[in-house]
């Protein structure tokens, strides 16, 4: 049985290292890339005020958010519900990982393995290179409804991004029959080699050699010309050969 847990968090900002919050959770339980009928949804107080810009993507106020439970109330049931090793599946997962890790280590739990993470915006940029990628564009793309989603929401969001997590795969037909295991195994394969394939590129980098850069005996004649003319020239007592200056010289002649 192949479980998967589709997930979308809003927040108060952009950067869990600077004190922003998760201030709603929501998730969808998949099943063989059916899904289930089981989800999860919180609104959460976030112990901070909520700043303009990020209450008009959400519409999610401070009066509003004052008497929902804190995240170190509701952890364990949103740990239980998402279990030991369903795949965890989000539109630029890194985004919404770092936000869920920040909160579990400071109540007190350890970060998720990032082995579970299956990021869809990964998954759209090798299906559709150059194109948009926003969960908006990929469910106009699919054909997708989302004549609801006036405002961000977790749970709105991450009930489209289980039916778009299941097209990018090529899994409209799964609906319409029962998923063999081998189907499954089949198609949690590829998602692992583009899963990982993403994680390589955003951690390996090529090393490039410091580029070099030496004025030339033409460059220096050149600048020496310009500044003739300039009256009280800061640079006009002390020339730079260009031998000094490719040495990293002090202005003073070599």
């Amino acid at each position: 049985m192949l479980r998967e847990i589709i997930f979308d968090t809003e927040t108060t900002g952009l950067r869990p290292d600077d004190g922003d919050r998760i201030v709603e959770i929501g998730a969808i339980e998949l099943v063989n890339r059916v899904e289930t009928g089981r989800y999860y949804h919180c609104y959460i107080n976030p112990e901070r005020p909520m700043p303009p810009d990020a209450q008009a993507v959400h519409g999610l106020s401070d009066a509003f958010l004052s008497d929902k439970p804190l995240f170190g109330a509701i952890v364990e049931e949103f740990l239980t519900f998402i279990g030991d090793d369903a795949r965890l599946v989000a539109h630029n997962a890194s985004f919404d990982f770092g936000f869920i890790d920040a909160e579990l280590v400071r109540a007190g739990h350890p970060p998720l393995h990032r082995d579970r993470m299956v990021d869809t915006l990964a998954i759209a940029r090798k299906r559709h290179p150059g194109a948009k990628l926003s969960l908006d564009a990929l469910c106009t793309r699919y054909g997708i409804d989302r004549s609801r989603r006036v405002k961000h929401g977790a749970l709105l969001d991450a009930e489209l991004l289980a039916q778009l997590y299941v097209e990018l795969i090529g899994g409209r037909q799964i609906g319409l029959h029962l998923v063999t295991d081998a189907d499954a195994a089949a198609m949690d394969a590829e998602v692992s080699a583009i899963a990982a394939t993403a994680m390589l590129k955003r951690i390996e980098r090529p090393f490039r050699a410091p580029r070099v850069f030496q004025v030339s005996a033409a460059d220096l004649a050149n600048h020496r010309a310009f500044i003739a003319d300039i009256q009280d020239c800061l640079w006009g007592d002390a020339p730079m050969d260009a031998d000094a200056h490719a040495k990293g010289g002090t202005g003073e002649a070599a």
